[in-house]
């Protein structure tokens, strides 16, 4: 199989293949760039893999006039810059001790060595910057059948690394044949090792969790972490049992993925410090969280919302009432999110002011929102003046 396409051709790409090829080393491709072009997915980054130690990396980098940055240099990985582009090269490496949290390695000349220290089958092919592909440990066949299959023995990879059970869950929901359902032999591996997600920070669970949130339809690696015990490992009290009415209501409204209305969908205990969300992120999950359990009216979740997180509520009720959407409260919505409360501070002044003003102003708003956004700024006004 030859691979073939603009990011393969792509002069970042070739100028740093051939910068350390013409220096005597290999240069493949590899990851998530291999495995996306043959399932004809996007393409977001650009790894390469090399017999190249870092030094000999930033000795040849140095030479082809490519900017070169030690971002990894620990891990073995440079990064390299053309034209603002950055590629991540990385030395074969292989596994002289692990703690389920960070490894220690050695480089290899060997990229049977590098492939074996992967986490998937899917993501141990590489390719030449020609396009030819390498496929050391056989994954192409996992690939193509869109099997998520962990490389040798599974528990002997989650050990060496405990994200890779979430990374399992991830790469189901995006890559899986969901049909065929979960590789069992992972399944069983993952709830066998639940003890080291503790070991885990916070931080990159979270992370991981959004990811695999943010695929088009991650119900059934849902409920699959649920069964095996990785959901509650991860937060206490979640459930995926309304996720899958939620995404069929998603795509009848044509709303796009969000992690953070699909992770207010599953509940739990403490999950913003669960999984470290960012401030934003926590504060968009509060107010969900908070609608929930109130009855906001659809233009008030506009107004003081916006569209899109007014559309998260109404998508999160009708999901834990199992009902469809209606479409007249998501136009609703949409009033609200554009529309301009009517009467200014500048009204009431100068027969009030200071706390006095603000209630009032807060009051006529609420009357104006109860109306439907129907009252006038001098209907609102009058008994003010």
């Amino acid at each position: 199989m030859r691979l073939e396409g603009d990011w393969i051709d792509a002069p970042e790409v070739q100028r740093c293949c051939t910068a350390i090829e013409d220096a005597g080393f290999r240069a493949f491709l590899v990851g998530g760039c291999v495995r996306n072009a043959i399932l004809n997915a996007p393409i977001n980054d650009i790894d390469i893999a090399t017999d190249a130690t870092p030094d000999q990396i930033l000795s040849l980098a140095k030479r082809a006039n490519i900017r070169a940055v030690a971002t990894g240099y620990d891990h073995g990985t440079i990064t390299l810059v053309v034209g603002g582009a950055p590629v991540e090269v990385t030395t074969f490496r292989r596994d002289v001790e692990t703690d389920g949290r960070r490894a220690v390695v050695a480089y290899s000349k060997d990229i049977h060595d590098d492939a074996r220290r992967r986490d998937f089958t899917m993501n141990a092919i590489y390719a030449t910057r020609n396009g030819e592909v390498v496929d050391p440990l056989n994954g192409m066949p996992d690939l193509l059948a869109r099997r998520v299959r962990f490389i040798e023995d599974p528990d002997q990879r989650i050990q060496e690394d405990y994200l890779r059970i979430l990374r399992f869950f991830r790469f189901f929901a995006w890559y899986g044949e969901q049909s065929e359902g979960l590789d069992s032999e992972g399944l069983a591996a993952c709830s066998a090792n639940l003890a080291g997600i503790e070991t885990l920070a916070k931080e990159r669970v979270g992370a991981e969790m959004l990811k695999l949130l943010g695929a088009p339809n991650p119900s059934q690696a849902i409920a699959s972490m649920e069964q095996s015990g990785v959901l509650a490992q991860i937060l206490i009290g979640a459930t995926g049992r309304f996720l899958p009415l939620l995404i069929h209501n998603e795509q009848s409204v044509e709303v796009g993925a969000d992690p953070i209305r699909r992770l207010a969908i599953l509940g739990g205990e403490d999950v913003k410090n669960a999984l470290r969300l960012s401030n934003a992120h926590s504060k968009t999950y509060d107010i969900l969280r908070f609608e929930l359990e109130h009855t906001t009216t659809p233009i008030a979740l506009g107004y003081r919302y916006g569209a899109d997180v007014g559309k998260s509520v109404l998508l999160l009720r009708a999901a834990l009432f199992e009902a469809p959407v209606c479409t007249a409260d998501i136009q609703d919505v949409e009033r609200g999110a554009h529309a301009e409360f009517p009467v200014k501070a500048a009204d009431l002044m100068p027969a009030l002011k200071g706390a006095e003003l603000g209630n009032a102003l807060k009051n006529l708003e609420q009357k104006w929102l109860e109306s439907g956004l129907k009252l006038t700024r001098d209907q609102l006004l009058d008994g003010h003046g």
